[in-house]
This record gives C-alpha cells, sequence and structure tokens, in this order.
C-alpha cells in the first residue's frame, strides 16, 4: 500500500488490482437468447463478488527498503521459510533469498501476479529457492513457515490469525506492514520513515504454540 520503489530488482513493477481471473470465458452473445446472455450475466456477477470476497485486500507493492526492514526485523537467515500471503510479484520472498539465503513461498489469488513472481523470481536468480502458489491465502498450510509476511487489512489479519496461530511452530515469526492483528500485542512495534520520506509501521509476534481466535 502506498508508493512503490522497485529499483532493488532488475526488473519493473507494474501496479495492477488484486484480483481473480474467471473460468468463464468472455465469449460474444451473438446469437445467443436474451435468456441465455442474461443467465450468463448473473454468473459473471456471482463470480466476481465471490473473488472480491477471497480477497483480503488490494494489491500495492511494498517499496524495497521497507521489504529489508520486514525481513530484518523478524531476523530471517539461511535457515528460514519464509511465506508472504498476498505476495503479488513476488518481490519478499525473492529479497529473501537473494538477500537473506532464505528459501520462500508466495501466495496469491492473482494468477497473473503469480506469473509475474516467478518470472521475477528467475530474473533474480532465485527461482530454485522460493515458489509461488495460485490459491486463497485463508486455504493454505503455512505450519512449514518460519516466518509469514502479512500487508492485508486489519480485518484480514484477523481473519488469519487463528489458522497461523493454529499453524505455526512455537517461536515462528510474524511480521505485519501497517495493519495489527487485533487485540493480539505485538512483541515489536516498529515506526519510521521509508526512502521517500513515508512513514510506516511494522508489527512483529512470535508465536508460542497457543491458538488465538
Amino acid at each position: 500500500m502506498l508508493q512503490d520503489l522497485s529499483s532493488s530488482l532488475p526488473i519493473a513493477f507494474a501496479k495492477s488490482p488484486r484480483g481473480y481471473n474467471s473460468p468463464v470465458s468472455h465469449r460474444r452473445l451473438t446469437g445467443r437468447s436474451p435468456t441465455a446472455a442474461l443467465a450468463l450475466a448473473v454468473l459473471l456477477g456471482q463470480l466476481s463478488l465471490s473473488a472480491q470476497s477471497r480477497s483480503l485486500a488490494p494489491y500495492v507493492p511494498t517499496p524495497s527498503d521497507v521489504v529489508d526492514r520486514m525481513l530484518t526485523l523478524a531476523k530471517v537467515g539461511p535457515r528460514d521459510v519464509v511465506y508472504d500471503l498476498g505476495c503479488g510479484d513476488g518481490r519478499i520472498v525473492i529479497a529473501a533469498a537473494q538477500r537473506f539465503g532464505a528459501r520462500g513461498v508466495g501466495v496469491d489469488i492473482d494468477a497473473n501476479l503469480i506469473n509475474q513472481a516467478e518470472a521475477n523470481a528467475k530474473t533474480a536468480g532465485v527461482d530454485r529457492r522460493v515458489k509461488f502458489l495460485v490459491q486463497d491465502a485463508m486455504t493454505v498450510d503455512v505450519s512449514d513457515a518460519t516466518v509469514v509476511t502479512l500487508y492485508l487489512l486489519s480485518a484480514s489479519n484477523v481473519k488469519l490469525r487463528p489458522i497461523l496461530t493454529r499453524q505455526l511452530r512455537r517461536g515462528a515469526r510474524i511480521v505485519s506492514h501497517s495493519f495489527a492483528m487485533g487485540d493480539w500485542e505485538p512483541e515489536v512495534v516498529d515506526t519510521f520513515r521509508d526512502a521517500n520520506g513515508t512513514s510506516r509501521t511494522l508489527y512483529l509476534w512470535t508465536t508460542d504454540g497457543k491458538p488465538r481466535p
């Protein structure tokens, strides 16, 4: 959310809203009856509403210096597995692999963004250390993660909280950019100004093995 500083990665990143690509093809309706056209329009509308309900946040890229600060706050190292839920163009897991030596998994419901992330990882030379999944973040198994990064909305973080605290092992770290996680008090709140002078806040939690509703 906010501004995009993508100079640290060797390719250009384009902003695009997080969305869902409908499996229904948009063929011309020439020759179809009005009833068939109406039925198709209703179906497409239902798919669109379903996709919107699955989206946990609009896609806005995290500036590269904020990415580094998130990974540094979580003390990411070569033994870590970093999951980014709502990964967009993949920059967080790519940075985790490229600059911190970790392995990473990026998850997003937008297949176009996942394709871009895979291309970015290959360009960065870390495609063997990261992978990307076209999947709803609410359904992903994160049990092998040691670090989870988030740039979602507060309500989305609260939805994910019981899943993360149930699946993550004791000692796993969760870092959220800009948004807290309900009444779960963070271990660290890091407020700073990024390279463009924009105020940013990061939140860090360390899981204790206890599920939190």
